[in-house]
């Protein structure tokens, strides 16, 4: 019969572990460490911090930078996931000091620092400038659409947000009518029904307020087929998009008015060299798009509004970047 050495799950054992070292060169982590420690100027985020005298003490960006950016190349965006590999993933533990954000903590670093991500995100280019990774010839622009959380209540045409404004009246006139009824309340528990019935005439007349000022300063836009389309009063600019017919490279210029530079691009982009520089774009921006959709898993955003969706994205844009930076900068030597 064969012999094999004994193990034992059923053990305790004390392991020396140096976090340094656990960030080996050539890898993203070693990479994100390197760059937030020595080359990015992270004071942007200090103006919105008030714990200089009195308060307790905030976790730095650096350490919230580096758990982030570090998930999110594993495709990790929930906090609480993040806030668990704080306390069980070695990785995770060197970045961060041994230390556990709490996972409201890292959704409120990433949902209210938009403009210092974005702040971020240039001195990250200029890093890629100095290295040489931007080729400075061709300048690409592309978009791709991606779903992303929006309250369905506050979605709509202008014809059924017309519709939930006269019903949120209705039901304003309904509750203020049995209150006046119950004026006088007789017992604690019609006190306590006439309090809650208060409050809620008051969450709905500033439902229907939102709802009333929407449709005083927004107009209906058409789409295709001269269809209105679906309007959401926390994003106004943006719309229900469930489908797409993709890029179109021929374009025509109607003969009842005059060409403007819109049309001048377009002649341009449909020439013969337009469509080779054109075909470049596969190679330039397309890959981007490849590599946060299908490698970093980011198939949907978790926040709303446009800021904030626009915060996440450059944070995913940022790993894109490091990723160049570890891979071919002078990191990767």
């Amino acid at each position: 019969m064969p012999r094999f050495k004994h193990y034992n799950y059923d053990q305790d054992s004390m392991v020396v572990i140096n976090y340094q070292e656990q960030l080996q060169p050539g890898t993203f982590e070693h990479a994100v460490h390197y760059l937030i420690e020595y080359k990015l100027d992270l004071s942007v985020f200090h103006p919105k911090y008030r714990n200089d005298d009195t308060g307790r003490l905030a976790y730095d960006p650096a350490i919230l930078l580096k758990i982030i950016l570090f998930s999110y190349s594993k495709g990790i965006t929930s906090s609480r996931e993040i806030q668990w590999c704080c306390k069980t993933n070695i990785i995770f533990k060197a970045l961060s000091c041994d230390t556990v954000p709490h996972f409201t903590t890292l959704a409120k670093f990433v949902s209210q620092h938009a403009d210092e991500i974005e702040e971020l995100f240039e001195q990250i280019l200029l890093v890629c400038h100095e290295q040489g990774l931007l080729g400075n010839e061709l300048f690409a622009i592309d978009g791709c659409k991606m779903s992303s959380d929006a309250a369905k209540e506050w979605s709509g045409t202008f014809k059924e947000l017309g519709e939930k404004r006269d019903k949120l009246k209705r039901l304003i006139r309904h509750h203020l009518h049995e209150h006046h009824e119950r004026d006088e309340a007789e017992t604690e528990a019609e006190l306590d029904r006439d309090i809650r019935r208060a409050k809620t005439v008051l969450s709905l007349d500033e439902s229907m307020k939102k709802v009333d000022r929407f449709l005083k300063t927004n107009s209906p836009r058409m789409g295709q087929g001269k269809r209105l389309k679906e309007a959401n009063m926390q994003n106004p600019a943006s719309a229900n998009h469930r489908n797409g017919s993709g890029r179109q490279v021929s374009f025509t210029v109607e003969n009842k008015r005059a060409p403007n530079y819109t049309d001048w691009m377009k002649h341009q982009v449909d020439s013969q060299q337009g469509k080779a520089i054109y075909g470049h774009r596969m190679s330039v921006v397309e890959p981007v798009f490849g590599n946060i959709g299908s490698n970093k898993r980011l198939n949907r955003f978790s926040l709303r509004s446009k800021k904030k969706v626009q915060g996440q994205w450059q944070l995913y844009c940022l790993v894109h970047n490091i990723e160049k930076l570890a891979n071919y900068g002078q990191l990767a030597a």
